[in-house]
């Protein structure tokens, strides 16, 4: 373990997920690690070929789709609060349709972050995690959030050239769960928060998502993110039941204040100040506009099912990590009854699944040349 971090505060009770320093390489070529594989990660890591695909490829994605940014927005207006307000009435529908997809733009731009983020911390569990299967997986996903930071890097690209700069909210969030040396935030905060926040985002973007191109996008980074998701829900399975009462709660109280920040903070106005200011917008009165016309909006709007809180708090509920301590914290915002009579199955699920099928139809034309994999027509 780190020599800074005691090992009773990583809470890796599983053997699956027994950590050892970052530069303890003797501990990876030690000739016994090798026999000590778990078989937990397995099915994950087989179905990998169900649901591969390639952002370079036009089989998969075709980057030469043309949309006018000019004059058609991405999403529907209706779905920006700023929009919607007195502050922005004066704007004409041009001025509108353009706002909207700068908007839209500096979203894109933060989930191209959030998965450099996964990517760098998917990576980093390569160096702790001494389960070979554990170890395996991390590389696994890594390797996928690999290919969604290039898709989103063209998307972002073909549309408007390059992306704009990390929030400050988000920024941090990543650097805090990369950086740490604690297992256990790691795992929450990038299979459960992270995760959960972009299965809700990919599913709104798949509901309302007006350019082809970003609707199939979201599609096929939801068919790798389903199977992230399940990692942490292993981890949740064969952990969560064996934490002593302080261990749950230490969970349970980071991931409540983690939820309030990401929450009140994570979209707020002031981060994307400069997105506004090109069309006169003072984000000041832009915000107290918004407020006053949406008084309740954020609580109104966690109650539609693709919100990305709402399925991130239904994500914690199934973990196990919400219980009747904390559960007044998400209460506030959700109907955890509801949440709780769903059932498992989440949002993007049924998306997901879908994606699968679509990369199966193409997968199956794939054939192997010498060592080299060509799909017909490409």
């Amino acid at each position: 373990m780190s020599e800074h971090v005691p090992a009773e505060a990583h809470i890796t009770h599983d053997p699956a997920y027994k950590t050892v320093a970052a530069d303890d390489f003797a501990a990876m070529v030690a000739v016994e690690r090798y026999g000590g594989r778990s078989a937990a990660f397995d099915g994950i890591i087989g179905a990998t070929h169900d649901h591969f695909w390639d952002p370079h490829n036009p089989a998969y994605l075709d980057f030469t789709q043309d949309f006018d940014l000019e004059h058609e927005p991405l999403l529907p207006l209706e779905r920006f609060p700023e929009l919607n307000c007195a502050a922005t009435a004066h704007l004409d529908e041009g001025q509108k349709i353009r706002l909207a997809n700068q908007i839209q733009r500096w979203t894109l731009s933060n989930i191209l972050h959030g998965e450099q983020g996964a990517l760098s911390l998917s990576a980093s569990l390569c160096d702790i995690l001494i389960d070979p299967g554990a170890q395996e997986y991390a590389a696994n996903q890594a390797r996928e959030e690999a290919r969604h930071v290039a898709a989103f890097s063209r998307y972002i690209a073909a549309r408007w050239g390059e992306p704009y700069p990390v929030g400050q909210v988000l920024g941090e969030f990543l650097r805090d769960i990369v950086l740490s040396p604690v297992v256990y935030k790691k795992l929450i905060g990038m299979q459960m928060l992270l995760e959960g926040l972009a299965m809700g985002a990919f599913a709104n973007l798949h509901a309302h998502a007006r350019d082809p191109l970003l609707k199939r996008l979201v599609q096929l980074v939801m068919t790798d993110e389903a199977f992230h998701h399940k990692f942490g829900k292993i981890w949740a399975d064969r952990t969560l039941p064996k934490l002593t009462r302080e261990e749950h709660e230490r969970v349970e109280d980071w991931t409540a204040e983690v939820f309030e920040t990401l929450l009140f903070n994570l979209s707020s106005l002031s981060q994307r100040a400069y997105v506004y200011a090109p069309f006169g917008l003072d984000v000041a009165v832009l915000r107290d506009s918004v407020r006053e016309r949406f008084s309740g909006g954020r609580k109104n709007s966690l109650r539609e099912g693709t919100n990305v809180f709402r399925v991130l708090v239904k994500t914690l509920l199934k973990a196990g990590i919400i219980t009747d301590r904390t559960i007044h914290i998400y209460a506030a915002w959700v109907d955890t009854n509801e949440l709780d009579a769903e059932g498992d199955t989440m949002i993007g699920d049924a998306i997901a699944a879908e994606g699968i099928e679509y990369l199966r139809a193409i997968n199956a034309k794939r054939r192997v040349i010498g060592q080299k994999a060509v799909t017909p027509g490409i």
